[in-house]
């Protein structure tokens, strides 16, 4: 398979494009990118601040019918990529075969940061499934650890390389999302209430405030966490008839809420469907990936915890 082969609309592609080299990485994406506005493809890409100015510099006056984003700024939480970047942009597009370059693992991504990250990667084949879009994913294969390249071969069911196109012997996305779903542990010192009922969420929400101000988030992250806070109690609440436990805690940089409640996340794509005109309820995830910085969960038959991130700003 070759680059400008894009197969009929229907058929979703999604290849792992591995450079080790700025003239790589313009070898592979440029000629993407100008075949299909000649093609009449809408394009779009979501690239590290260093690498959009390396793409948009090589396209030149062509780079003016690209949609252009900063995946450091779009996507520095992984779970809202698919909602709010790729399919924000191919929903707007019916009818026509759309391109996106998402590249959202890069050198700093941190550890806690990248289980999100590969759940992400396997998460877009289901999200896509059937759908009339290419979703090129960039790795830089010189500088990204061994086990990140090995994990793009897992999540991507096709490889493009300056040399050579091929299917990925070892595509299996399922196994990816399982054995990221890993737990985190909350501080010994962290803020915590048990939560139970409307009253609870009352509570929740103050205590969220308190927090806020002890560690000096900006005062639009205030309500953010307030928010972020309310939805995750409610969403515990309302899913499992009983109550959840909330904490507060610091990692680095970041102030965490953890909520932690009995029931099981069957739905991989919680929270990473854009919510529909006529939704009434199930936007509380959805809300909580849009505001965060980072978003991990683990899930089990037994419980399931979910740790939102805020950067803390000194």
């Amino acid at each position: 398979m070759t680059i400008t082969d894009i197969p009929a609309l229907g058929d979703f592609v999604h290849p792992a494009v591995f450079y080790a080299s700025d003239e790589e990485y313009l070898e592979l994406l440029v000629p993407f990118v100008t075949e299909g506005l000649e093609r009449g493809h809408p394009v779009a890409a979501s690239v590290p601040g260093k690498r959009l100015r390396l793409l948009r510099d090589a396209l030149g006056d062509a780079a003016d019918g690209v949609l252009l984003l900063d995946m450091e700024v779009e996507g520095r939480n992984p779970g809202r990529i698919i909602p709010a970047v790729l399919r924000r942009f191919a929903d707007r597009h019916p009818g026509t075969h759309v391109r996106i370059i998402g590249e959202p693992i890069w050198v700093g991504r941190t550890d806690v940061e990248y289980p999100a990250c590969a759940q992400h990667e396997a998460l877009i084949n289901l999200a896509f499934a059937g759908r009339d879009v290419t979703i090129a994913c960039p790795y830089d294969t010189a500088s990204l650890e061994e086990h990140v390249v090995a994990d793009a071969l897992a999540t991507h069911p096709l490889v493009w390389e300056t040399t050579r196109r091929y299917d990925s012997d070892h595509y299996a996305p399922d196994a990816v999302v399982n054995r990221y779903n890993q737990s985190l542990d909350t501080a010994p010192d962290a803020a915590v209430l048990q939560v139970a009922g409307t009253v609870g969420i009352r509570e929740a929400r103050r205590l969220a405030t308190r927090q806020a101000r002890h560690w000096h988030l900006p005062s639009e992250r205030v309500a953010d966490l307030e928010l972020i806070t309310t939805e995750l109690v409610a969403n515990g609440l309302r899913h499992t008839g009983g109550g959840c436990l909330l904490s507060f805690w610091q990692d680095g940089t970041h102030l965490v809420c953890t909520v932690q409640d009995s029931g099981h996340l069957t739905d991989p794509l919680a929270g990473r469907r854009p919510a529909t005109p006529e939704q009434e309820s199930g936007r509380g995830l959805l809300v909580v990936n849009q505001l965060a910085d980072l978003v991990r969960t683990h899930t089990t038959p037994h419980g399931t915890t979910t740790h939102a991130f805020l950067r803390i700003t000194r």
